[in-house]
């Protein structure tokens, strides 16, 4: 049978190159070719590669460490006129430390060498800064001084002789990174370790980790492929990581985010919301900047809607001057020819405050949108329930005897109109003087876009002005319908009934549909109800004259307008 010997890339931590050195004598250093090691940062000291070639057992008077140490690593005794070593190997002095295998012996400094370098000096000049000059101080206050050290020791900063900055963080903790080693072997055991990279936590957040991929020398035997999970692939943007219990830290499901957060790296382990000008991208992988959204006369909506209101203005228009033109005929002086002007005047300004709610919300938009809406409409209305009251008053002023004709007349009409309509007109600088409409931003409404609208300011006020408008028109549609049956051959009363049944409808709806929409829509429905109810009131009540100005003459005489039904 024929086995195969499946390799290894060994990833070792700054504490393995202490058991490494110490058994690798006798072993085949070979397992450890192409290693990637984290070891402490370290840098070398000027001079210390000429100490270590200056040590020599003879020449060191009482150190007996260097004894010891000389005959473990070169494998000698020190001649002892005592005890006869003629079997043993004995040591010169001559022996060179830079022939040993470097596995086993460094000549440069090593990481935790240049940790006991810096922690001497770090306690040299913590004292230098606690203790005074005065030698009698020093000696009285030194059991003091050394229960202090430790808060010295924080404050330390300095640079050592390798040019590196030594400072301590809040905890106590020195301020050191690691260093990114790549160990080579040769195949004479011979070793060296190149720096590929390192870990600096004081570096700019985009330099904490950095590595050099061509500087690394690979086993023969790797692939040099980026290794993965060994229980799953990694997750893909747009996905989480979410941990198997019981298992492994490596073992985790990838999870969809949960809509309107998005995850824009692999292996992220939560996903995070977008700023409120950006939206998750469909594949919640990215955040996209929010378009701002308006109904402007640059759309399809925008330019139907205008196009709509000023051909109802023309049309408006239209009829206002086929009325002065006949403005003798009985159809036109019935009912009160000013308060027809009135009327039509009043729907004609309805259309044209259409343009108010198109296009960007401005400061002079927004304060006049809503208002001249209000008041403009409070007059039309007003209208209404005037010639409806001048019907229901004519038909009763022509029973004998009746005491209504004293109320007969301009000035009733008038009355009405004004009175009513200043109402409106109080509630309308009652808003505007108290919390006026504004332009504002809406940025949660609809997930892709941010609306640019006019904010009411007291939506109190606002559904105050409505209920208002709409508690004029039940009251006309309540008078106009109780006399739609008076004997007349053209009673207007009936064409006041379908008109305020129009308006109605229209207004009943607008609530609903108006609290279900949301952005430059909800501007639309507010549009189209105006147009809809003003264009039921222009139909309903003026269209049946028209057609009998123009079409039918011979009907526009008082006999026929008078005549009563069998």
């Amino acid at each position: 049978m024929t086995y195969t010997v499946t390799g290894k890339v060994w990833i070792m931590t700054a504490q393995m190159e202490l058991i490494t050195y110490a058994y690798q004598r006798t072993w085949d250093a070979e397992m450890f070719h192409g290693a990637i090691a984290f070891t402490i940062h370290t840098k070398d000291l000027p001079g210390f590669h000429q100490f270590l070639e200056s040590r020599n057992p003879f020449s060191t008077n009482g150190d007996g460490f260097i004894r010891d140490f000389w005959k473990q690593t070169f494998g000698c005794e020190f001649p002892n006129p005592i005890v006869r070593t003629a079997n043993e190997d004995i040591c010169s002095g001559k022996e060179k430390m830079e022939s040993l295998p470097r596995t086993f012996f460094e000549m440069s400094m090593t990481g935790h060498s240049y940790s006991i370098y810096n922690a001497v000096h770090a306690v040299a000049h913590a004292l230098h800064a606690m203790y005074p000059k005065s030698l009698l101080q020093r000696n009285r206050r030194i059991n003091n001084y050394l229960k202090d050290l430790p808060v010295f020791l924080r404050m330390v900063t300095f640079n050592n002789s390798a040019g590196d900055k030594i400072s301590f963080n809040e905890n106590g903790e020195l301020m050191a990174g690691f260093d990114v080693m790549n160990w080579i072997i040769s195949s004479n055991q011979s070793f060296h370790k190149v720096k590929v990279g390192s870990m600096d936590p004081q570096a700019p957040p985009d330099q904490i980790f950095t590595i050099k991929e061509d500087a690394i020398t690979w086993h023969r035997w790797f692939n040099q492929v980026q290794p993965t999970s060994i229980c799953c692939e990694s997750c893909h943007p747009g996905f989480s990581k979410k941990v198997k219990e019981g298992e492994p830290f490596c073992c985790y499901d990838c999870i969809p985010c949960p809509e309107g957060k998005v995850s824009d790296q692999e292996d992220m382990n939560d996903c995070h919301k977008c700023t409120d000008e950006n939206y998750p991208s469909k594949k919640q992988d990215t955040c996209l900047p929010k378009a701002e959204a308006f109904l402007c006369y640059a759309e399809p909506l925008g330019i139907g809607l205008a196009s709509l209101a000023l051909l109802l203005s023309l049309i408006t228009a239209v009829v206002l001057q086929t009325f002065i033109k006949h403005h003798d005929t009985p159809i036109v002086k019935a009912n009160n020819r000013s308060l027809t002007y009135t009327l039509l005047i009043s729907l004609l300004l309805c259309f044209l405050c259409i343009l108010l709610f198109i296009g960007r919300p401005k400061k002079v938009t927004c304060l006049l949108r809503q208002a001249a809406f209000g008041i403009v409409f409070a007059v039309a209305v007003s209208c209404v329930l005037a010639k409806t009251i001048t019907v229901v008053l004519a038909f009763m002023a022509t029973e004998p005897g009746s005491s209504m004709r004293k109320w007969m007349g301009t000035r009733l009409s008038t009355s009405i109109v004004l009175s009513c309509s200043l109402f409106q007109a109080v509630i309308c600088i009652v808003w505007l003087a108290t919390s006026p409409p504004f332009p504002d931003t809406d940025k949660h409404s609809v997930p892709e876009e941010i609306i640019l609208e006019c904010n009411k300011g007291s939506v109190t006020m606002f559904y105050c002005v409505l209920s208002y408008m709409g508690l004029l028109a039940i009251v006309s549609f309540t008078v106009a319908f109780l006399a739609r049956k008076l004997p007349d051959s053209f009673n207007e009363a009936k064409l006041i009934t379908f008109s305020m049944l129009v308006f109605c409808s229209v207004w009943l709806s607008f609530l609903p549909a108006y609290l279900s929409s949301k952005g430059k829509y909800m501007v639309a429905v507010e549009i189209f109800s105006i147009l809809a109810s003003s264009a039921g009131l222009l139909g309903c009540i003026f269209f049946p004259k028209c057609y009998i100005i123009v079409l039918r003459p011979e009907l526009n005489n008082r006999e026929q307008l008078t005549r009563r039904k069998d």
